[in-house]
């Protein structure tokens, strides 16, 4: 994972120790900077941050009613909404250099990591996400060789990529050592990708490291980055998708994670519109179905770079086929070459809101079968 927006260590301090979950009824357990929001407007004073109140996590929250007993959700990303997990036990949180860390065991998806008080995954769906970001763009490709996978730090990423064989490289780059020492301890079947011997890990500001990195050096490129909120906000700019495209060789590919469809429309339409003036191969928006991000979907913008077309739709290196899957300690839970083709089927709305998306160009598609949007 990329660092996302930052929040005050004030509110880690009154909020206790590591292990305690606060009563609902004890206003004195609620940060003080929840507390100021119940009487003023909470855009402007409030900072939130992961907090569990009655045995509940609620993500980033506030209020502007100070009769309130519970406050509401207040985030730029997802205004108006609010998402909460019921919490058996809050397991780990302490905030490193970049974000919090938060891990605790839900009552019903198995174990959760939040960084900066966002659900980054749970045991239960991660596979859908992790599968279909790794196995989307190394799919639609030939014997892909060296791979670098920007974020991540959980390691679930890598290993899916692992799966592999033609793969001989793993470049990851990840700003936080403190979410890869949490993964390997409370996530072990996802940390498990830091295992493969192809994998090198770097530790550090990846736009920096794509800046260094030698010229069309990867086959593939894949960004797990976290909300663009704050530094974040740089992973989806013209300089950064500049930096990929320099980075990958010809026919090279990259998926980035994109946001929903349903709350973010806007911004799959900027980032779509910088990319296909920077990659000269094809340019495609695709999503998958994850319970506990908002909207309960995610999606992914897939890129390739000119050269050797790359026909995203339809898949030439079936995973599901390969042998091997039990050394990564389990089949796979969701991916599959039907999910690879039905992720690029859009709703009606989507196509009428990303412009991108009704015009594009024919040099874009290498099959005539293709739809056109």
């Amino acid at each position: 994972m990329e660092v996302g927006a930052g929040r005050g260590l004030e509110c880690q301090k009154i909020m206790g120790g590591k292990n305690d979950i606060t009563n609902g009824s004890d206003k004195a357990a609620i940060p003080s900077c929840c507390l100021k929001s119940l009487a003023s407007k909470a855009e402007l004073e409030a900072k939130c941050h992961s907090t569990v109140v009655s045995g509940w996590f609620c993500e980033p929250w506030s209020s502007t009613d100070k009769n309130a007993e519970l406050m509401y959700f207040n985030n730029p990303m997802w205004p108006g909404e609010a998402h909460s997990l019921k919490v058996e036990k809050i397991l780990f949180r302490e905030r490193s250099e970049f974000q919090e860390v938060l891990v605790f065991q839900s009552s019903s998806y198995g174990k959760v990591l939040v960084l900066d008080g966002i659900v980054q995954l749970t045991e239960k769906d991660e596979c859908a996400y992790q599968e279909m970001i790794a196995h989307l763009p190394l799919c639609s490709i030939k014997a892909p060789k060296r791979v670098l996978v920007v974020g991540g730090g959980d390691g679930g990423v890598l290993r899916e990529i692992s799966r592999h064989s033609s793969v001989e490289l793993i470049d990851i780059c990840e700003i936080d050592k403190l979410v890869i020492d949490v993964s390997k301890k409370f996530f072990p079947e996802l940390a498990i990708g830091f295992d493969d011997p192809r994998v090198h890990l770097h530790v550090g500001d990846a736009i920096e490291f794509l800046r260094n990195a030698p010229e069309g050096k990867y086959d593939a490129i894949i960004v797990d980055s976290s909300d663009p909120v704050g530094p974040a906000q740089e992973l989806v700019e013209r300089p950064f998708f500049e930096t990929i495209a320099r980075a990958l060789k010809p026919g090279g590919v990259l998926c980035n994670m994109a946001e929903s469809m349903w709350l973010h429309t806007h911004l799959i339409q900027d980032m779509m519109s910088i990319c296909r003036e920077i990659f000269k191969g094809s340019v495609h928006y695709a999503w998958t179905s994850v319970p506990t991000y908002p909207s309960g979907v995610i999606g992914f913008l897939l890129c390739s770079t000119e050269g050797p077309a790359v026909d995203f739709l339809h898949p030439i290196n079936p995973i599901e086929k390969l042998e091997g899957a039990i050394q990564y300690r389990r089949e796979l839970k969701f991916y599959n070459s039907e999910m690879h083709r039905a992720a690029f089927a859009l709703p009606s709305f989507v196509k009428r809101e990303v412009s991108c998306l009704r015009n594009i160009p024919t040099k874009h598609l290498t099959n005539s079968s293709l739809p056109t949007f």
